[in-house]
C-alpha cells in the first residue's frame, strides 16, 4: 500500500485511535534491516510457490532464486522456513480443491476495500478462493513479536477485500484468516462468519476509517501504540503510562495485591512508553531541540583496534602464538542453526541440544504456559 494514511499494518492503531493515522504520516520510514529481510523471505516463498504451481518458467525461476541467495541476507535458515510456508498454502490449497475443484489460489494478489476505507488497498501473501471457507495467509517473517490470528484488524481487512472481489462467484460463508510466523513457530487460525465481517466493516470499519482519514476523533492509549511512530510523543499515551507515579513513592511491600497486580499488568507498556519517549527527544536533540534540563554529550566508548591485521603481525613479532593472541568459542545454538537451517541443524546435533528450565518469572493467568510451583522440584524423582 506504500505511503497510503490508511495502510493495512497499521490498521490496529488507526481503528482504536483515529488521529493516529495523520500524525504517523509526518514521521519518516525508519524501517530497517528487519524489513529488508522480510521483503526477502516475501520474494522467496512467493518464488517457490510461484514454481511449485508452474507459474514460472525454469530459467526465469533459476535467476530469481540466484539473485535471491546472493543477497547478504539470505540464508539457508530462510529457505527452509520458505520452504515450509510454500507447503503449508499448497496444503490448504489441495484440501480447498477436494471441496471445489474450480478453487482458485493468488499469491501476492492485491486486494482493495475501497468502498470501507479510503485508498484502501493491501497485499495477500496468499489467497485461496472456494466454496464454503476462504482462505487468506499472510506471511509473517519477524521474529521479535508474536502475532495473533484472533480479530487481527490486517487480516480483517484483507478478508474483507478478497470477499468483496470473489463473493459473486462462490458460495463464501467463512474467512479463514491465518498468520504463519516461521520463525516463531506461530501458525494462528482465526475464522470469521462473513456476515459478521460484513457487519463489522459497514458498522465499524468505515465511520472510524472515516475519521481516521481526516485526521478526527480522539486518540485512546492501549496496546495499539507499542509501534506507533508517535508513541513517545501523544500526550494520551503519556497520562495513561504515568498513572503508574501514584504508586512512585509507596513501599512495594505496603501496596495491596490488587495494587501490585495492576502495575505488573503495566510494566511491559510502560517500559516500551519509556524508550519511545527517550527515543524521540534524542532524535530531536540530534536535530537540534533543546530540552530543559538536558544536552547532549557523548556516551562511553570501548578501546577498539585500528588495524587487527597490524596488531597480530606485530604480537607475533614480540613472540606471542595464534593461541595466545585468539579467543576460540563455538558459535551460538541460533548462529549455527541459521547457518545450517533448522532441520539439518536438529539432524547434525540430534541428542546434543539441551533446554535447561528457565527461571521463574510472572505471567499472565491466560499465558499458556504450565504454572510453576515452588519447591515442586525438590520432590522430582527419576
Amino acid at each position: 500500500m506504500g505511503h497510503a494514511i490508511l495502510s493495512p499494518s497499521g490498521a490496529s492503531r488507526w481503528i482504536a485511535c483515529t488521529p493516529s493515522a495523520r500524525l504517523e504520516a509526518t514521521k519518516p520510514d525508519t524501517s530497517g534491516v528487519a524489513a529488508r529481510e522480510g521483503t526477502l523471505a516475501h520474494a522467496l516463498g512467493d518464488l517457490y510457490l510461484r514454481q511449485e504451481l508452474g507459474r514460472v518458467e525454469w530459467v526465469d525461476y533459476q535467476l530469481e532464486l540466484a539473485r535471491i541467495e546472493a543477497d547478504p541476507l539470505y540464508n539457508e535458515a530462510m529457505a527452509e522456513h520458505m520452504v515450509n510456508y510454500k507447503d503449508f498454502v499448497m496444503n490448504r490449497y489441495h484440501v480447498a480443491l477436494q471441496q471445489t475443484p474450480d478453487a482458485l489460489i493468488f499469491i501476492e494478489r492485491k486486494l482493495t476495500f475501497y468502498e470501507y476505507v479510503q485508498e484502501g488497498d493491501g497485499t495477500g501473501d496468499a489467497v485461496i478462493i472456494a466454496d464454503g471457507v476462504m482462505d487468506v495467509i499472510d506471511n509473517k517473517y519477524g521474529k521479535g513479536v508474536l502475532v495473533s490470528a484472533h480479530e487481527n484488524k490486517q487480516m480483517m481487512l484483507y478478508g474483507l477485500g478478497a470477499y468483496d472481489e470473489f463473493s459473486i462467484m462462490y458460495d463464501i460463508h467463512t474467512v479463514r484468516m491465518t498468520i504463519f510466523q516461521p520463525r516463531l513457530d506461530n501458525y494462528s487460525n482465526f475464522e470469521m462468519p462473513a456476515v459478521d465481517l460484513l457487519k463489522w466493516a459497514n458498522d465499524f470499519l468505515k465511520p472510524q476509517a472515516k475519521k481516521a482519514f481526516a485526521g478526527e476523533g480522539e486518540l485512546v492509549p492501549g496496546p495499539h501504540c507499542t509501534f506507533c511512530k508517535v508513541a513517545g510523543e501523544c500526550r494520551a499515551n503519556a497520562e495513561y503510562h504515568l498513572e503508574l507515579l501514584k504508586h512512585e513513592f509507596k513501599d512495594p511491600y505496603l501496596l495491596e495485591k490488587s495494587e501490585v497486580s495492576e502495575v505488573l499488568k503495566k510494566i511491559p507498556s510502560l517500559a516500551k512508553w519509556v524508550k519511545a519517549v527517550h527515543d524521540t527527544a534524542l532524535a530531536e536533540a540530534l536535530k537540534g531541540e533543546k530540552y530543559d534540563d538536558w544536552k547532549l554529550v557523548r556516551g562511553k566508548s570501548n578501546r577498539a583496534y585500528s588495524d587487527e591485521g597490524l596488531v597480530v603481525a606485530k604480537l607475533n613479532e614480540y613472540g606471542l602464538t595464534e593461541l595466545e593472541i585468539f579467543n576460540k568459542k563455538i558459535k551460538g545454538i541460533t548462529d549455527l542453526e541459521t547457518k545450517l537451517g533448522k532441520t539439518k541443524f536438529a539432524s547434525v546435533l540430534d541428542g546434543l541440544i539441551v533446554k535447561p528450565p528457565g527461571k521463574p518469572t510472572l505471567a499472565l493467568l491466560a499465558d499458556k504456559r504450565e504454572e510453576f510451583v515452588p519447591g515442586a522440584d525438590d520432590f522430582a524423582t527419576d
